[in-house]
């Protein structure tokens, strides 16, 4: 699974990205603040500018890195990705930093979608010798990601492996989540279900969150749109993460109540992928306010484009489909996109752009892969 996050920040007051020049000194451009700071952003602003006075103590980089990376999962927003890379400068670009600084910079070039540079990182720190100093939860967070990174680019018989390798460092149930989530994808997805709903009754609070992500997913792909709803909001109450709004956000769309995909995301239009949902919602609504999500929308992804950022070429060729109904172009961006991650949602793009531009040759790869591995999605079946 790989979060969505977000291209570029633009308030909602000024979705359209129309560029404006101040007449006057007096003219207010933006309101960047309405409200105090919080206790938790004071705190947050101290440690940042004690990193920034100490930028080679590796301990203030990595708790700077550490929150940021936490809450641009929670919140979307890219921004806390370019300041945990920046927390982590005088590292960065060292062949061996430090492992709780290698990990660091393999969790943010996962999220950047720079997979090789990655797992490059992420196949050296598991590789390191057990004598190494290196804790045992930042041992159990590699494999993790690891694990992660080969299931989004669809290299199952080494996320096999390294799910595996979970239960060898003391991590069995996430061992056992990572190996049932991979059975759903290599076609036993009946069993994987089932032990994924034997595994939530037993596993502790720390690990349920991910589980019932799991099992909302595979919900989805058996066709159980009953089961998947109820997950999504009993996951939704626990941890309501950009990542799984929009998953649940896509659900919603796929069950025709584009409404509650409204209502669902009011407010996170700085997100982009969740701009695209509330799009998407939008444009089945009809809702007079859809031009300026349309318009942020194209303006972000042509900023991205210009900064050489690929990060989002997926929701691009959705956009780019379901939005400027320009199948040739989406197609394009689905079979780049496809280069490089094959999940449910990257197969679907491609499938129904090909559909959408006629040329059902360029299908061929999802099929052989999907035959190759067993894989299964109800909502692909109409499209192959």
């Amino acid at each position: 699974m790989c979060c969505g996050l977000a291209l570029a920040a633009v308030l909602p007051s000024v979705l359209a990205a129309t560029p404006r020049t101040p007449s006057r000194d007096s003219d207010v451009v933006e309101v960047l603040r309405e409200r105090p700071l919080s206790e938790q952003e004071k705190a947050w602003r101290t440690l940042r500018a004690q990193a920034r006075a100490q930028p080679d103590d590796v301990r203030l980089a990595v708790a700077v890195s550490s929150q940021a990376i936490q809450w641009a999962r929670q919140d979307g927003d890219p921004r806390l990705l370019g300041q945990a890379q920046a927390a982590l400068g005088h590292w960065w670009a060292q062949p061996s930093p430090p492992p709780d600084v290698r990990l660091l910079r393999a969790t943010i070039l996962q999220s950047t979608h720079d997979f090789d540079a990655a797992l490059r990182d992420l196949r050296a720190l598991v590789q390191l010798p057990a004598a190494a100093p290196v804790p045992p939860a930042q041992r159990v967070q590699a494999w993790l990601t690891l694990s992660s990174v080969l299931l989004v680019t669809g290299q199952y018989d080494e996320a096999q492996r390294a799910c595996e390798a979970l239960a060898q460092v003391q991590a069995p149930w996430h061992a056992q989540a990572c190996g049932l989530e991979l059975r759903s994808y290599r076609g036993d997805a009946d069993a994987a279900e089932r032990g994924l709903g034997q595994l939530a009754t037993q596993a502790p609070r720390e690990v349920a969150g991910l589980i019932h992500l799991m099992r909302a997913e595979l919900a989805e792909r058996q066709g159980q749109g009953r089961a998947a709803a109820v997950l999504y909001q009993t996951l939704l109450m626990r941890q309501a993460d950009a990542y799984t709004e929009g998953a649940y956000a896509d659900f919603l769309l796929d069950q025709g109540r584009p409404a509650e995909v409204l209502t669902l995301l009011k407010g996170r239009e700085r997100n982009d992928a969740l701009l695209l949902r509330l799009a998407e919602a939008g444009a089945a609504l009809k809702d007079p306010a859809n031009g300026a999500r349309v318009s942020a929308l194209r303006a972000r992804f042509a900023a991205a484009r210009e900064r050489g950022d690929s990060v989002h070429r997926r929701e691009e060729a959705r956009f780019t489909l379901r939005l400027l109904q320009q199948p040739a172009q989406a197609l394009k961006l689905a079979q780049r996109n496809w280069a490089v991650q094959k999940e449910p949602a990257d197969a679907r793009i491609l499938l129904e752009a090909a559909r959408a531009a006629g040329a059902v040759q360029a299908t061929q790869e999802v099929r052989d892969f999907m035959q190759r591995w067993g894989w299964r999605d109800h909502r692909l079946d109409g499209l192959l």
